[in-house]
């Protein structure tokens, strides 16, 4: 079975450096957990947009599922269409 790697979006947000922890989460993990912290967040609307972003900039390899506060994002083998 395969361990699920976490991260925190904090103030920051989403930038070019989380993106490419993200990448290198991936290279060994096929799930990564995402805390958005209470800095950042105002609603659930907002987290959803976080996920769009983040999808956006991944690719199109991987997915996402809002869980209250946290994204979990899944990496597939083939692109998902």
């Amino acid at each position: 079975m395969y361990k699920i790697a976490q991260v925190q979006l904090g103030k920051q947000g989403i930038t070019e450096n989380f993106i490419t922890t993200l990448k290198n989460h991936f290279k060994n993990h096929r799930q990564v957990r995402i805390s958005v912290l209470k800095s950042i967040r105002k609603d659930k609307s907002q987290v959803k947009e976080f996920s769009k972003q983040i999808l956006k900039k991944l690719g199109k390899n991987y997915t996402a599922r809002i869980i209250g506060f946290t994204i979990v994002i899944r990496k597939w083998r083939r692109a998902i269409r």
